[in-house]
């Protein structure tokens, strides 16, 4: 989860209306004696941005590579950016050797690195759509709603409803760590073939956070035998006191995934309830999504 630019900008260069020889007045009632002018922040709007010229050539070529899905030669691709043969040729040879370009057949295309930064972008505007399907959830039915995936031996907190007045609850411990004293971990070891939950419990022990925790890896498994049988993970201050958790398996392919939600632990009786209504609305609205990111 850098810090901003000051809202002052440079001393003025204008002179003193005094004239070259005159003395500056000195601070009048509630001025600043910091001995130069303060800029309004007005005037740091019409400062130009810094720019680097060969970064925005770079850039725009890349652009003219992709209005060519079977690729352009070079000659080409100078015409349309409006580049001298040299420079573009220079600009190709760097753009190829970092891996946003490839030549192939006297042709340029685009490169690996290019459909990186392409998925990781889809990626994220995946994550933001789950994030804010997750945030209508929660603020419908009142309560903290969270979507979760186990990815490559771990637990992974995909994404959380953003509202301050249902908050999620603090992950103070470890989320893949302690998978078995939260709804959540608890929901997606229940969905685990058994070779990949010994091999989880083997790296991730079982441990009491709260008194309320479970004691034992077989009183996790009695309660995992509960959750796959009702397809339904509930703990109750075992991860948090104060705190009350469910969480509910989503089927997205050969993933385990879940959807569980938390409510203060005086708002109990209210945990069946808004579990039901989530899981209806996890079902028509999430799942699409939930399998994009899952895989």
């Amino acid at each position: 989860m850098a810090g901003r630019a000051g809202r002052y900008g440079r001393a003025s260069g204008k002179r003193s209306r005094h004239g070259r020889g005159a003395r500056a007045r000195g601070p009048g009632p509630g001025e600043l004696s910091w001995g130069y002018v303060l800029a309004t922040p007005n005037d740091t709007a019409t400062a130009p941005p810094t720019l680097i010229g060969s970064v925005q050539r770079a850039l725009r070529l890349l652009e003219a590579v992709a209005g060519h899905p079977h690729g352009a030669p070079a000659k080409q691709l100078a015409r349309e950016a409006g580049y001298p043969l040299p420079t573009t040729y220079h600009l190709l040879r760097t753009l190829t050797h970092e891996g946003y370009l490839q030549r192939e057949n006297g042709v340029f295309v685009l490169g690996a690195a290019v459909d990186l930064i392409t998925r990781a972008g889809a990626h994220r505007r995946r994550h933001a759509r789950i994030a804010e399907a997750l945030s209508e959830m929660g603020r419908e039915v009142g309560a903290a709603v969270y979507f979760a995936v186990y990815r490559e031996g771990e637990v992974e907190v995909v994404a959380v409803s953003d509202d301050p007045a249902r908050p999620p609850v603090e992950e103070w411990a470890d989320f893949r760590t302690t998978a078995h004293a939260h709804a959540i971990g608890q929901c997606l070891l229940a969905q685990l073939d058994e070779e990949a939950r010994k091999d989880h419990l083997a790296r991730h022990q079982v441990q009491s956070l709260t008194p309320h925790s479970v004691r034992s890896e077989d009183d996790l498994l009695h309660r995992l035998d509960t959750v796959r049988k009702y397809q339904l993970a509930v703990e109750r201050e075992e991860y948090a006191v104060g705190t009350v958790c469910a969480a509910i398996p989503i089927h997205v392919g050969s993933a385990a995934a879940t959807v569980a939600i938390s409510l203060p632990a005086g708002e109990a009786d209210r945990l069946p309830s808004v579990t039901e209504k989530v899981q209806r609305m996890a079902e028509s609205t999430l799942m699409t999504l939930a399998f994009s990111i899952s895989i």
